[in-house]
């Protein structure tokens, strides 16, 4: 038996979960939300200890568009009695740690986020979208029948040439960090690749249990160095909405241009996990040890191979063009991610929606996929994934996603359920 629902959102991550939140206290519509997991987990694999968010606590699910929300992150701390001690604490980020439980608390308070369920197709019908949805626990198949749909699928990692037969307890994304911690310690060498927030907080989490152990460490990064996140409050205004409707109405090659010249922005490292970093280096150096420590910026590595037991690494400084191998134990990999679109999507829809170019679909500014047939339609196809290209470096950013979400609700219901906001900012970007 068909069910007929008015929205599917297909995967439950931070996105998803807030734009069913939002659904839940605003709209009578008929949703649901499909996770293949077992439950809500926002990577486990790197909630380390002692680590925050870079974006501040109003960054939750559901305050930019309403801060009277029961699903609101300070309703969270007041409901567990932590309210006063996030008072006395006095910062605006959340424990990494605490933020994962919180969305686990918002998950559990919404029946239409359904888990344990996996999206193997959607087809295109007459009056909307056809979703098959099996169950992985039973493995029966459901089907609906949905006016919208909302892909957030989100991102997987991204690795090296050569590493996808070596043993992940050897060599591993960050996604997998503490799956394989006391592993990965275990080694004489140790080789963190990438740069970033996750690569920088592996490398002092390896720095600080450093002194109970005897390994080396090394951090490779093909940055020009290992750079600060853009944290100026006028900086940070790149990350505004109206930034949003600036870089949305460039053309594509603009866009992309413009893109290097945010990677500050999206991959800069919080200047207190850099202090950190830098303390424990000092007080080591202070003993008069071998610090056993290489930090080398300006290094790509290229490949990965496994040679006796231990892995070669093709590395080149770039700027000086200069080749070499390195030899490690374990690698830990802070590469990055990139967009997981299922394979079901580009049977169905590869060859109906533009693309921008043959990675990057064509995007509207609320977020719909843009069809070269009946381009303007009543059953709205929606992505929250793959769009960078499209609305920028706030693609990735929490507070965003709110705001984002609004949109999506508002145009679903073709009335302005949610108020988008403009003119938010000090900074303008345009005279037209």
């Amino acid at each position: 038996m068909k069910q007929r629902l008015d929205c599917v959102g297909i995967g439950i991550g931070p996105y998803n979960l807030g734009l069913a939140a939002l659904m839940e206290e605003r709209t009578d519509l008929e949703v649901r939300f499909f996770d293949q997991t077992p439950e809500f987990m926002w990577h486990p694999g790197m909630l380390i200890d002692l680590t925050d968010l870079q974006v501040p606590f109003i960054a939750d699910l559901v305050t930019f568009a309403n801060p009277q929300s029961k699903f609101s992150y300070l309703n969270y701390l007041h409901t567990h009695n932590r309210l006063y001690k996030f008072f006395f604490f006095q910062t605006f980020e959340m424990p990494r740690q605490e933020y994962n439980d919180y969305a686990r608390w918002v998950a559990g308070q919404l029946p239409t986020c359904q888990f344990n369920s996996e999206v193997t197709g959607v087809e295109e019908i007459e009056d909307g979208y056809r979703v098959n949805v099996r169950n992985r626990t039973t493995g029966a198949t459901e089907i609906y029948e949905a006016d919208h749909v909302v892909l957030g699928t989100g991102s997987k990692p991204l690795i090296l040439k050569g590493m996808e037969d070596l043993p992940e307890e050897d060599v591993h994304h960050t996604s997998k960090y503490l799956f394989h911690k006391e592993s990965t310690m275990k080694g004489k060498s140790i080789t963190v690749i990438g740069s970033g927030q996750s690569a920088a907080e592996v490398f002092y989490d390896l720095l600080k249990e450093k002194r109970h152990h005897e390994y080396e460490l090394h951090w490779f990064t093909r940055s020009e160095g290992i750079l600060q996140l853009e944290a100026s409050k006028l900086g940070q205004e790149l990350l505004a909405p109206d930034y949003v409707d600036y870089f949305h109405g460039l053309s594509f090659e603009d866009r992309e241009k413009a893109l290097g010249t945010l990677d500050r922005l999206r991959n800069g490292i919080d200047q207190e996990t850099l202090d950190a970093i830098y303390k424990v280096l000092y007080h080591h150096s202070s003993s008069g040890d071998p610090l056993n420590i290489t930090i080398q910026p300006l290094t790509e590595v290229k490949e990965i191979r496994e040679i006796d037991g231990k892995y070669e690494l093709s590395c080149e400084q770039w700027q000086e063009e200069d080749s070499f191998t390195h030899t490690a134990d374990k690698v830990v990999l802070a590469t990055g991610y990139k967009p997981n679109i299922p394979e079901w999507f580009f049977e169905e829809f590869e060859d109906k929606i533009v693309w921008e170019d043959e990675k990057k679909f064509k995007v509207s500014r609320d977020y719909q996929l843009q069809f070269k047939e009946k381009p303007e339609r009543d059953h709205y196809f929606f992505t929250v994934t793959n769009l960078e290209h499209s609305h920028g470096s706030s693609a990735t950013n929490l507070g965003l996603s709110v705001e984002r979400n609004m949109r999506i609700i508002n145009a679903i219901c073709r009335k302005d359920v949610y108020k988008v906001q403009s003119n938010t900012i000090f900074s303008q970007f345009s005279r037209k």
